[in-house]
């Protein structure tokens, strides 16, 4: 069984994120870009069930510029087998959209035929948490969404999935094969050793564009400004509740 992984190259967490002086995008320029902490929460968990023998192969796939190459050969020194590489340059007043991603993502699995997809749930840059879902929907494959934990029978061809829900967690069985999108406490990713990265350099990646798929990424949204959060006002010390409800009251206009 084959599992295929989707990655997205975005700005580093630890990056504080500006936008540019135009207020047509975020700025990216000279800004560390690393892949999707959710996405390599993927990458382990597909690695992972190919050493329990799960899975033969794992492929890691991104769509991006020329640049997200680095976030596929970062998957690749992991432990991946191979990468896709769907080229794409971006538009920062037309974004690619979760639903062009997804279409992308659909034509991979139709060519490649995994038992399973694996996603990070969301990425950190725009937190759509709406790729895994789509995918599936497209695919018309059973999805576990939020996924803590993850057991595959491939004697019965199911996957056991338990789940993040906002009362605890829930347990559900999906029939292979199937789209799983990936919480933080599923694992911890692993760090890529240096023979790993050496390796990784000879891994293929192939290149496709989304036309070779005959996919249309076309995005029907316009980005028409982007502008920072205003700024947090100073506190202010109150020196009695009298005065602290005065203010409820009469400013806030909360009570």
């Amino acid at each position: 069984m084959k599992i295929l992984v989707a990655v997205k190259r975005v700005v580093d967490y630890a990056v504080k994120v500006r936008v540019r002086p135009d207020r047509t995008a975020v700025d990216t320029a000279s800004v560390k870009m690393s892949m999707n902490p959710f996405c390599e929460i993927a990458v382990e968990e597909a690695l992972r069930l190919r050493e329990a023998g799960a899975s033969a192969e794992v492929i890691a796939a991104t769509v991006g510029p020329a640049q997200a190459a680095d976030t596929l050969r970062t998957a690749l020194a992991m432990g991946a087998d191979r990468a896709v590489h769907v080229l794409h340059d971006p538009d920062p007043a037309r974004p690619l959209l979760p639903l062009a991603v997804a279409k992308v993502l659909r034509a991979l699995a139709l060519q490649e035929n995994p038992g399973l997809v694996i996603l990070g749930k969301q990425a950190i840059d725009d937190d759509c948490n709406q790729t895994g879902q789509m995918l599936a929907a497209l695919l018309n494959w059973p999805q576990g969404t939020f996924a803590s934990k993850v057991i595959i029978d491939k004697d019965k061809q199911k996957a056991t999935v338990e789940r993040e829900v906002d009362g605890g967690t829930e347990t559900i069985c999906l029939d292979l094969p199937a789209v799983i999108t990936t919480d933080l406490r599923l694992n911890q990713p692993r760090y890529a050793t240096l023979p790993n990265i050496m390796k990784a350099k000879s891994k293929v990646i192939t290149k496709v564009t989304p036309a070779d798929l005959n996919v249309d990424i076309r995005s029907d949204m316009e980005v028409v400004q982007v502008d920072e959060p205003p700024k947090r006002k100073a506190g202010v010390i109150l020196s009695s509740v009298h005065e602290l409800l005065d203010k409820l009251k009469n400013e806030a206009r909360v009570l």
